[in-house]
């Protein structure tokens, strides 16, 4: 299995940068000229996915900001969050994105003078912290900002994490000493490096936190020389990322269980292959290409006799997922590359059929045998059965 890209080692100087783009605008201003931002446009129109890295990259569409009535909130909301970010750098801070979002509030609401730029929500700040690392085309992570970390209980008995702290120490932590308990990468995980006590034979990455825990509970990982994951829904960039990393460094076979359903094809798996529209510069780091999507696949449903549901058009999420669908399946550059024909075909399928299948109905294939899930599972595996 060939090696994509490694963790970025290419790192720009963000305080330069950033003190050339305001002196810009300060040069503009002074000779009447309206200040303009110019951010990456992280949209699916200005997405290009290429088989041979696997990801979602960014083409040459910028977004485009320029001085007026109607933008003068967001420039000044950049300026203002830039100097707190920097500020961060300097001095070595790190914070949430929803520490910086009260972080903000705390300084508008203590000086009258700040209140034009006060936030209703956390969204509008995470919205400008976001154009901030697509106007210095750089990670979130690179700016000391972290989305609040979910997702990616990892169970093994053959890992090793080896973890570097901020202060140069090292922490070891074995999967295997950790019992029932799961250990939970960081969305940093460049300061994280595995090593696998035997050999590992695949990872299993689970669409649900409950049933990966259901599965480690009844013995799989002790069954099985694997790594177990629950993806908890929509990956964050801590699970990507961990994700890029078990491929990068132990090079096993990789496989996604989740749900039949349009919105788990696109939001979820998409998303954990191959990065996603919102995260164009990031997605060399917090993607992992070579998962394979192990199912539910439409044959399992036939073949097991799998309990399954018919979507309801009359239902607005429902209804919404599969008009996303078809818009991906004329649209989305991922589901267009050939190399993915296979899932394009699934989502084709789930659009005819109009029927929702969730991982948890293998579960009732033989209620008398606890294991018959990992026992399909493996049997899948073996078979090749995956997409």
């Amino acid at each position: 299995m060939a090696k994509l890209l490694s963790v970025r080692e290419l790192k720009i100087d963000i305080p330069k940068e950033a003190k050339i783009i305001a002196d810009k605008m300060l040069r503009d201003l002074e000779n009447s000229k309206r200040p303009v931002l110019e951010a990456v446009k992280t949209t699916l129109d200005n997405s290009y996915y290429n088989s041979k890295v696997g990801y979602l990259t960014p083409g040459d569409k910028k977004v485009r900001t320029e001085l007026n009535v109607s933008s003068v909130q967001k420039l000044a909301r950049v300026v203002f969050l830039l100097e707190i970010i920097l500020r961060n750098l300097d001095i070595g801070s790190v914070n949430t994105k929803r520490e910086l979002y009260y972080i903000c509030k705390g300084l508008i609401r203590g000086n009258k003078k700040y209140k034009p730029l006060d936030f209703e929500d956390q969204v509008e700040s995470d919205s400008i912290i976001d154009f901030i690392g697509d106007m210095l085309e750089v990670y979130r992570e690179e700016l000391n900002c972290f989305a609040n970390e979910r997702g990616g209980q990892t169970y093994s008995q053959q890992l090793v994490v080896t973890e570097t702290l901020s202060d140069g120490t090292k922490a070891t932590i074995d999967l295997s000493t950790l019992g029932t308990a799961p250990f939970q990468p960081k969305n940093k995980p460049q300061a994280l490096r595995l090593k696998a006590k035997k050999k590992i034979d695949f990872c299993l990455i689970i669409e649900s936190e409950g049933t990966a825990n259901t599965l480690v509970n009844m013995g799989f990982t002790k069954r099985n020389n694997c790594i177990l994951m629950g993806a908890g829904g929509v990956p964050s960039n801590g699970v990507r990322g961990w994700c890029k990393l078990i491929q990068e460094e132990l090079e096993i076979p990789m496989f996604f269980f989740g749900d039949l359903d349009a919105y788990t094809m696109q939001n979820i798996f998409r998303t954990l292959k191959a990065g996603s529209a919102a995260s164009l510069i990031r997605n060399a780091n917090f993607s992992a290409p070579e998962v394979k999507f192990l199912g539910v696949l439409p044959e399992d449903v036939r073949k097991y006799d799998l309990p399954h549901y018919n979507v309801k058009e009359s239902d607005p999420v429902e209804a919404r997922a599969l008009k996303k669908a078809k818009d991906a399946l004329e649209n989305d550059p991922f589901f267009l590359d050939k190399k993915n024909k296979g899932l394009a075909d699934i989502l084709r399928w789930l659009i005819k059929k109009k029927i929702r299948c969730e991982q948890q109905s293998f579960f009732s294939v033989d209620p008398k045998d606890p294991i018959k899930t990992e026992k399909i599972i493996l049997e899948k595996i073996r078979n090749k059965s995956f997409v």
